[in-house]
């Protein structure tokens, strides 16, 4: 990326599934000159209000938001699309707000959806299973231990620590979109329409084009090729999306320039972010937005 970062917008802290606290994530942003800084936990909003109090310890404007899975079954995909949802940090004082956002979050993951996981896990990969992978069966508590919000990322700390699969391919057929036991997480997006649209949240389709990206690594993960992206991309527009985060580790530079044209049809603002999860494989301060988009943004979230 050509420009100055001046805004990263995409970014995870211990409240979902990153490695560094919600004050830890803010410090970086000031040690490295990024002035503003989103914290995009996934389906949670339990960090933010840390992350505002960081904000104001190292003069950093940081920018509240939460990264909401949207669940897909269909013929031609099946598995989960992100919703980057930004949202004004005095909304955190609002009871109702917060309350009827939680809820609505509370849908698409938690304990009932992990037990469903492990449990269809179980059944075709446990022992004696035709496709047996596992020494033993899965259990609930080897998934829990690692978090209260647990994701793909903490089944594959349970298959690499507990069971000894190290091999990439072999926790991916267990856990991947393509695996016959896999269950999508998240929330359908009629779920979360009227409440977007009646709180003033600023929505942006996240990493459109990773799931392409034609290398190997997290970046990609198990994310949809952008061939179905774009056959659903209707629907967000239709849903009333603000934005599209163009600049993402895991897009090339044809990826940036077809998400711009994207943006430029729809009149979409354009974003970015890291997507930082942890400090060395997916570090903060890699991808974001110039100051002049920063002012877009905010002007549309005001």
């Amino acid at each position: 990326m050509d420009q100055k970062i001046f805004a990263d917008l995409h970014n995870h802290t211990t409240a979902s599934d990153g490695d560094f606290t919600p004050d830890q994530m803010v410090e970086q942003a000031e040690t490295l000159g990024v002035k503003a800084m989103g914290i995009t936990d996934h389906d949670t909003l339990e960090g933010l209000k840390n992350a505002v109090a960081a904000g104001k310890k190292y003069d950093i404007e940081v920018i509240c938001g939460v990264e909401v899975s949207i669940r897909f079954k269909r013929s031609y995909f099946t598995g989960t699309l992100h919703l980057l949802c930004y949202f004004l940090s005095a909304r955190l004082l609002d009871e109702q707000f917060v309350k009827g956002f939680k809820n609505i979050l509370a849908k698409g993951r938690g304990e009932e959806l992990v037990r469903a996981r492990v449990n269809e896990i179980n059944k075709i990969f446990g022992p004696g299973r035709k496709k047996a992978l596992l020494k033993r069966n899965l259990k609930f508590e080897d998934i829990c231990v690692l978090s209260d919000n647990a994701t793909r990322r903490h089944f594959s700390i349970a298959l690499k620590e507990d069971f000894g699969i190290t091999d990439a391919d072999t926790i991916n057929a267990i856990i991947g979109n393509d695996s016959p036991a896999y269950l999508p997480s998240g929330i359908k997006l009629e779920e979360v329409v009227d409440f977007i649209r009646g709180n003033h949240i600023l929505a942006v389709l996240a990493h459109p084009a990773a799931g392409s990206f034609p290398g190997k690594g997290h970046y990609k993960e198990v994310l949809p090729p952008l061939e179905i992206v774009q056959r659903i991309l209707p629907e967000f527009i239709e849903a009333g999306i603000q934005g599209l985060e163009v600049y993402y580790p895991g897009h090339t530079k044809e990826h940036q320039d077809l998400m711009k044209s994207w943006a430029a049809r729809y009149h979409l603002l354009i974003t970015g972010g890291s997507d930082c999860h942890d400090g060395t494989e997916r570090p903060t301060g890699v991808r974001g937005i110039s100051e002049s988009e920063f002012k877009l943004f905010k002007k549309a979230l005001t």
